[in-house]
């Protein structure tokens, strides 16, 4: 049963989490963890941790240091939600199955691997593939998030996942996975992916800054169409400006942000937290860092 803070010993009213990845100097996450921390009566640190290019061994002394030194957890975030899997003592079942992990929590000294990316896009996304039917969704990118939407959209109960990447050969391998959820294609081009589709869901880092790309050419999206974008820096993307000005629907990453950040927090401390009070920190940080594009 969970706790309230106040029922928490002294101790554990003070908690150090953080976040492992890279480019992550733009993260939202330190600012939504700790004012939620604040508004329950607890104190949080969370420490940013950019190590580009680590290593296998990097990553395993790096995870050993988060089981040393007192940390409640971490979360994990591009590139590493897959290659810290087989260095975890354990694995939820969720994570497991997915095959990505984007939070780890320190238990009795073992590290414990979940995906709350999942859990916060199906809470986000449930609106949008619930007014189209249920209908079609291309996934563009097969990598670590990627992998949890398209798990959360099955889960969801969407007739059919096209699964493009330009590794074909991992969207080919996330549709094998999928096999037995829901009806799954893994098509040659993003043309292919999109034609006929309900709705498109962009998991690939292709829009973040500094990159200004987009994933899907502009000539593909009309308003029958509902797009997200994981990315939320910046927060209007170039594939949902382009989007909103053909008309189509659109849900930028601050859900998925926000819900994800809520999960992992009830993983950290076995207390519930507050959407809205993670909400107002990750619009602070969006406001302070990407005004022109976060008013769009």
């Amino acid at each position: 049963m969970l706790k309230s803070a106040a029922e928490l010993p002294l101790s554990s009213r003070r908690i150090l989490t953080g976040l492992l990845g890279a480019p992550i100097a733009h993260s939202a996450s330190p600012a939504m963890h700790e004012r939620t921390a604040e508004a329950l009566g607890l104190r949080c640190h969370y420490q940013l941790i950019e190590v580009a290019d680590a290593s296998r061994e990097e990553l395993k002394f790096l995870l050993e240091g988060v089981r040393r030194l007192g940390f409640a957890g971490i979360n994990v975030t591009f590139p590493y939600k897959e290659a810290v899997l087989d260095l975890l003592d354990e694995l939820s079942p969720s994570a497991a199955m997915i095959g990505a992990v984007n939070t780890v929590v320190v238990r009795d000294g073992r590290l414990i691997g979940y995906n709350t990316d999942t859990t916060g896009f199906a809470r986000a996304v449930s609106g949008l593939v619930t007014a189209s039917a249920h209908g079609a969704v291309a996934v563009i990118g097969a990598g670590g998030v990627g992998k949890a939407i398209a798990f959360a959209l099955a889960g969801l109960g969407v007739n059919e996942l096209r699964i493009f990447d330009s590794e074909h050969a991992k969207a080919a391998h996330l549709a094998a996975q999928l096999q037995g959820q829901v009806s799954t294609s893994v098509p040659h081009s993003v043309e292919d992916a999109l034609r006929g589709v309900a709705g498109v869901v962009n998991g690939s880092p292709v829009g973040m800054l500094p990159n200004r790309g987009t994933p899907v050419p502009e000539a593909l999206l009309h308003a029958g169409l509902w797009v997200a974008d994981a990315v939320y820096s910046p927060l209007w993307t170039p594939l949902l400006m382009a989007a909103k000005a053909k008309g189509a629907a659109v849900m930028t990453g601050r859900e998925l942000a926000i819900y994800q950040a809520a999960d992992a927090f009830e993983l950290f401390t076995g207390l519930t937290p507050s959407s809205t009070e993670i909400g107002i920190a990750f619009d602070d940080v969006m406001a302070k860092g990407y005004p022109a594009s976060h008013a769009a």
